[in-house]
């Protein structure tokens, strides 16, 4: 097809201002872009994007990770609550008993103790002296007593402490191993004889502490004689010197 150009000159001054705005719509463009604030903001928002998007990414994976740990936490304590179940309760029983053996042990320790008491005075009674009375003045070691009424008070609680219940068969065995405190009051017609029976009584292995509280000069039968009274504690010998048989009851 053959085309005739009507009007010369006509398509280079088209093409000459197509290109001339071609040219202002890209200097236009750049001059947009080269404009900071612009930069600025186009490129905060993209750093905004891209941190939180960071940071949703991490969050996920925290929680994902959390999720999968609480669920083992929780899968732990479903199979080791009849463990711990089972220590707890073997745990009071064994306080139990420890308290038990305490009080029993309170009592073996002091049931013997008044029968040696008794022989080492006989034993260090001198001539011409003879007593009139040997009172306890303290409180008796054993605390079997004392935890019946402990008990009385606290029936009504049924879970204790074990630090308690340990603390309390250690007082129990404390107050076993307490000295006893006694008072001796007698006649002698020489005062010597009484220094000797003080001394002798100190020696013993059994009784510390010999002190004289009183002495004064009374009439016994018409006779002038000295009473006096004296103060001391037992003590608990050496093991080497107490022995220990065992005894059976036979039936016949």
């Amino acid at each position: 097809m053959i085309q005739v150009n009507l009007l010369p000159g006509a398509g280079s001054r088209s093409q000459g201002r197509s290109s001339v705005d071609l040219a202002g719509m890209f200097a236009g463009a750049t001059a947009g872009v080269r404009d900071k604030f612009l930069i600025g903001a186009v490129g905060t928002v993209s750093t905004v994007v891209l941190a939180s998007g960071l940071m949703y990414l991490g969050q996920s994976s925290t929680e994902r990770t959390l999720v999968a740990r609480e669920r083992r936490a929780v899968e732990d304590s479903a199979r080791y609550s009849v463990v711990l179940a089972a220590k707890a309760k073997a745990e009071a029983t064994r306080d139990s008993l420890y308290h038990q053996v305490a009080i029993i042990k309170s009592i073996d320790d002091s049931r013997f103790l008044w029968p040696h008491l008794l022989e080492e005075i006989s034993n260090a009674l001198p001539q011409y002296t003879w007593l009139t009375t040997v009172t306890q003045t303290s409180a008796p070691p054993s605390s079997a007593a004392n935890d019946t009424t402990i008990k009385s008070r606290a029936g009504d609680k049924t879970a204790q402490n074990s630090k308690q219940k340990n603390a309390a068969a250690d007082s129990v065995l404390a107050a076993a191993s307490r000295s006893t405190k006694f008072r001796i009051v007698g006649h002698t017609v020489d005062i010597q004889a009484l220094t000797l029976f003080m001394k002798t009584l100190e020696a013993s292995p059994f009784i510390q502490n010999v002190q004289l509280t009183r002495s004064d000069l009374v009439l016994v039968d018409t006779k002038e004689v000295t009473e006096f009274q004296l103060e001391a504690e037992s003590q608990k010998p050496p093991p080497y010197l107490v022995r220990t048989v065992s005894m059976s009851v036979e039936s016949n």
